[in-house]
């Protein structure tokens, strides 16, 4: 009987040994958990028959460090939560391990060649926060964009007096109080000058003449309360623009003055923000700490190509383990909660960083040394079972 309960011991001790050397040899791997053995005793009518692995336990919930590798597409959860990745099986696993790169279709993947899932965008660029699917990005080139709005605005002097010298004429800086000049871009992403000539006609009363390239361009009437509040117009106003060399086509652009005011203070444009920008060649991929998705281009633009999104569950231990650093869900984990990072009970993104091993080394050379103890105990029960039954063969 005593060699029987000795031998479970060293069996049970030996799958301990094995999940400690894993811990060890993973220490060094992204994302990891480690596993911790669980013994049971057997009996049998009461008696004590030994001892049994009941199982391994990995501690999922337990975080590890997080390293700054200053690389884009490295990606590492503080908190609660898991990337979604799906093979080529469509079976979907949830990791933290967040070493991605893109393929040669563009789709972002692990070193598995799973594809990371997140909120996709639509043709306009716009997130679509209902769907998830396999985040891809746009290998071509940005084509050029005609700028077709100009927000604009700015505090006109009411101090000013009205320019003496008439009629306006941009060469005669008599003739006009104040001037600004704006970048904007034709359809094949030439870039041309548009300057605001800002002359007062009376108090309260203002012309914003138009000049693209030295030509003009047309106005627009600026008119104030007695507070200095913009009174009209109240709704962006279409700037034409013909004519233009090239064969482009004609720039149709809305000009919003929306939040310009005259107070009596100094000439000041506080938002120029046109639209529009020549071509670009694809430079690279940005991750933000949200979890949208950029491609970078030459031109200093970038595009949303999605959001990575994270899944939780209601009982994360439930999850059954593909390896050290990938479940599946069961019905004992639930199903997956998704949503955006930082939000509710997901955790938040850290672009450009590592989650490493949650592995205690020394606890594991301690279990490591503990486990040599336990094995050699049991080795000595065979061992002294092996001369008492010589000993009693050797007494008849």
């Amino acid at each position: 009987m005593s060699f029987n309960i000795a031998l479970t011991g060293l069996n049970a001790v030996s799958e301990k040994l094995d999940a400690v050397s894993n811990n060890i040899a993973n220490v060094g791997t992204t994302g990891f958990k480690s596993s911790r053995t669980e013994f049971g005793s057997v009996y049998a009518d009461s008696q004590a028959m030994g001892v049994e692995v009941l199982g391994n336990t990995q501690s999922i919930s337990l975080g590890g460090s997080i390293t700054n590798t200053s690389r884009n597409l490295d990606l590492a959860i503080s908190g609660a939560g898991f990337f979604m990745v799906k093979g080529g099986t469509g079976e979907t696993q949830y990791t933290r391990a967040g070493v991605f790169n893109t393929d040669n279709a563009n789709y972002v993947v692990n070193a598995s060649g799973q594809r990371l899932q997140g909120y996709m965008t639509d043709a306009a660029g716009n997130l679509q926060s209902g769907t998830v699917g396999d985040l891809q990005v746009k290998p071509a080139s940005l084509p050029a964009k005609a700028t077709d709005a100009l927000t604009f605005v700015a505090n006109l002097d009411a101090d000013e007096a009205v320019p003496t010298t008439t009629p306006f004429d941009p060469a005669t800086k008599a003739s006009y109080n104040s001037t600004y000049t704006t970048k904007i871009y034709d359809s094949q992403g030439k870039q041309h000058t548009l300057t605001q000539y800002f002359v007062k006609n009376a108090a309260n009363d203002w012309t914003s003449n138009y000049y693209v390239d030295g030509t003009a361009a047309g106005s627009q009437a600026l008119t104030f309360d007695s507070a200095g509040m913009l009174t009209s117009p109240t709704t962006p106003t279409t700037l034409s623009v013909a004519g233009l060399p090239g064969g482009v086509a004609p720039l149709s652009i809305a000009v919003d003055f929306t939040g310009t005011t005259q107070y009596g203070s100094d000439f000041a444009v506080t938002t120029n923000a046109p639209t529009g920008y020549a071509s670009g060649d694809k430079t690279g991929l940005t991750v933000d700490d949200q979890g949208m998705v950029y491609v970078n281009y030459s031109n200093g633009e970038r595009l949303l190509q999605g959001q990575v999104v994270l899944a939780n569950f209601t009982n994360p231990q439930g999850l059954k383990a593909v390896s050290g650093t990938a479940w599946t869900e069961t019905s004992s984990s639930g199903s997956a909660l998704v949503g955006a990072p930082g939000n509710g009970q997901f955790g938040d993104l850290v672009a450009g960083a590592l989650e490493g091993s949650n592995v205690d080394l020394t606890a594991q050379l301690v279990d490591l040394m503990e486990g040599q103890r336990n094995y050699q105990a049991n080795t000595k029960v065979l061992t002294t079972d092996k001369e008492l039954t010589q000993a009693l063969f050797g007494a008849i």
